[in-house]
């Protein structure tokens, strides 16, 4: 049995992080936020590999191993791990690639840097299921 050529198919989102969402001390970021873009490039994977936004059925294995701040730039990616016959198994993951550098000294409040290499802030396993 050959596999699928969909396995593979990656989707790529980025999204600056707005102060607008800091619920926490130290501008922090509840885990449902990169948990919602999740949904958001499972969306565009699936119109791209199914031609259909699909339903989300279920996540597994979330792990929350870094804080999402107000000011970050995410960079979420959505992978295509397996095909059944209408679900998909999709893995995610949300990387901090820049991040607010303000806190005094010299620096002017709107500071900021490219972080080489990102910060993985959280990673999951989803399903959704197309028609």
């Amino acid at each position: 049995m050959t596999e699928d050529p969909r396995v593979g198919l990656r989707v790529t989102h980025r999204r600056y992080v707005p102060y607008s969402h800091a619920h926490y001390a130290g501008n922090l970021v509840d885990g449902a936020y990169s948990l919602a873009l999740f949904g958001d490039v499972a969306t565009e994977l699936c119109i791209r590999s199914d031609g259909d936004e699909g339903l989300f059925a279920s996540y597994s294995d979330v792990q929350f191993r870094a804080p999402v701040q107000a000011g970050d730039v995410l960079e979420v990616v959505a992978t295509l791990s397996r095909v059944g016959r209408r679900s998909r198994t999709l893995d995610f993951e949300a990387r901090v690639v820049c991040r607010g550098r303000a806190g005094g000294g010299a620096l002017p409040a709107s500071a900021a840097e490219v972080l080489d290499p990102p910060i993985v802030a959280t990673t999951a396993t989803g399903i959704v299921v197309v028609p």
